[in-house]
């Protein structure tokens, strides 16, 4: 957390990384169902003596007297340096009764008094991330969590510092069973920092997980997490959350635009919405955004899909998320230093072509309605949210080989840049449903990508992927009568290659011959 880490790309998630062991069982806590909203302190106060019992209390005080409960705000949630830095004789955390004279139990207390619910901090090590060095949870996971357990906790945020170069599945696996074993639903929030792709097994082990390092208050950090937690749409869904760090909303560094931005692009890749900033010195600005229950509703839309990139061009971004009710947010950003024309298609943001649609812009809130571009002019930094309802979503069908009675899948979920497309067993997932669309495509991710032959090739054995919608000769297929699947660019069909049947086997275009390995059923 607060020791910063160079964390790789995540447009690399196909790169191989180091056997991690399974945990035990997976997570079923029925807890966060939506992203979770709340309160933390460290992005405002650090380990200053400000961060206290009365701070806390306050913060509380304002979540109900500026309708920021009302919004959905449930957690206030304790950072580092709330307890002491030795453990006492029985080997118990013990809290700092300089900053919280009542202790921890009469604090959490007092903020379930206000309808809301409490969390409290942790490391994975020996040591949490301040430099005071305050004991942590390693090897101290089953008193630490039934300590937490009576003091009231509803949520364990638990960092990675001073890990001792332990296994991370096995550490935050240890606290999992330990939290379970209290009887008390707690919330565990591993906060790993993205450093061993915790997107591929902690969905077993807690409710969401940190997917980058720490986020700070300027627009090159916030940037930055943009565009590595949005590659990762398909590992959210409800109880499981990818975590691109706290709000810096208020903090003073960046512009309201670039905060709205910040809160608008979070809610879209539903992320939880914790807010970093002092809300006792809060402005109304900050307040407007932070209260804004339309963009809001985005994240918490009970669905649970995370937004998917349409496009990534120039600076110039859409992205799409389909809602519980049948419409779409449709996000336009700007990362660019200058005002610009960012426009989409209703196909390519995920909805049936034909027929009007109604935008609302989640913040003028005006409607329009049209049955072509949605387009904005955006401010630099800035991005524009629409509703989009009207018209319908794709629903997308399974294509079933005949040869191995498996299904054309993009690999592990993957949405960004050239995913390889193979066969893999069955499984409903957004990975696996196609559409035929009336221009000849083959769209996945509920129509915002689209099937591709590789750099445009025409010779057999070319790899097939997943790709940006672009209109391409290379994104033509003709779905034929006798199952076969045409690549209208080469006249090649799609072909699993070698005829073979293990789950990961390529997908490439070969000459038609119409065996059983280019014969495809629709499931």
């Amino acid at each position: 957390m607060r020791i910063r880490r160079i964390v790789l790309s995540l447009l690399l998630v196909v790169a191989a990384v180091p056997a991690l062991q399974s945990p035990a069982a997976a997570i079923d806590n029925g807890l966060a169902r939506t992203p979770p909203m709340g309160f933390n302190n460290w992005n405002s106060t650090w380990c200053r003596a400000e961060f206290n019992e009365a701070m806390i209390k306050g913060i509380a005080d304002l979540f109900v007297d500026k309708g920021l409960k009302a919004a959905g705000y449930q957690y206030v949630n304790l950072d580092d340096c709330w307890a002491q830095r030795q453990r006492d004789a029985q080997g118990n955390l013990v809290p700092d009764l300089t900053r919280f004279p009542n202790g921890i139990k009469a604090l959490a207390d007092y903020v379930h008094g206000k309808g809301l619910k409490f969390g409290i901090y942790t490391s994975a090590g020996t040591a949490t991330c301040a430099p005071e060095g305050f004991p942590g949870g390693l090897d101290h996971e089953d008193q630490d969590a039934r300590l937490f357990a009576s003091y009231g906790v509803d949520y364990l945020k638990y960092d990675n510092c001073n890990n001792q170069g332990r296994d991370a599945v096995q550490r935050y696996t240890r606290m999992r069973d330990a939290l379970a074993a209290t009887g008390r639903p707690i919330i565990l929030a591993l906060c790993e920092w993205g450093e061993n792709q915790p997107w591929r097994w902690a969905g077993a082990v807690g409710n969401l997980w940190r997917t980058t390092g720490d986020i700070e208050d300027n627009w090159g950090s916030v940037l930055n997490i943009i565009r590595q937690n949005s590659v990762l749409a398909a590992y959210a869904k409800p109880g499981f959350w990818n975590d691109p760090d706290m709000l810096e909303v208020g903090n003073g560094g960046m512009t309201d635009t670039e905060y709205r931005t910040h809160f608008s692009l979070w809610s879209m890749m539903s992320a939880p919405l914790l807010i970093g900033s002092d809300l006792r010195t809060a402005s109304a600005s900050t307040l407007s955004i932070l209260t804004n229950t339309a963009v809001i509703a985005i994240d918490q839309d009970p669905l649970g899909k995370a937004a998917y990139v349409v496009r990534n061009s120039g600076g110039q971004w859409v992205f799409s998320k389909v809602l519980a009710n049948g419409d779409r947010a449709v996000a336009l950003f700007n990362e660019n230093g200058s005002a610009t024309t960012i426009s989409t298609s209703a196909a390519q943001a995920g909805m049936n072509a034909a027929g009007s649609y109604t935008l609302r812009d989640l913040w003028s809130g005006s409607t329009t309605t049209t049955s072509g571009t949605i387009s904005a002019t955006v401010p630099a930094h800035g991005t524009v949210v629409y509703r989009v309802s009207g018209g319908s979503a794709y629903a997308g069908h399974s294509l079933v080989g005949q040869g191995s009675g498996q299904c054309l899948d993009v690999h592990d979920n993957l949405v960004a840049g050239d995913a390889p497309v193979e066969i893999f067993g069955c499984n409903g997932g957004a990975n696996q449903r196609w559409n035929a669309t009336p221009a000849g495509e083959l769209r996945v991710y509920d129509g915002t990508r689209c099937l591709d032959v590789t750099n445009g090739g025409t010779a057999g054995g070319t790899r097939v992927i997943q790709w940006e919608c672009n209109g391409g000769a290379n994104q033509q297929f003709r779905l034929n009568a006798d199952g076969t699947i045409t690549a209208v660019q080469s006249g090649q069909c799609l072909d699993v290659s070698g005829g073979g049947s293990a789950p990961g086997t390529a997908i490439i275009i070969w000459p038609c011959h119409r065996a059983a390995n280019q014969i495809w059923s629709r499931g």
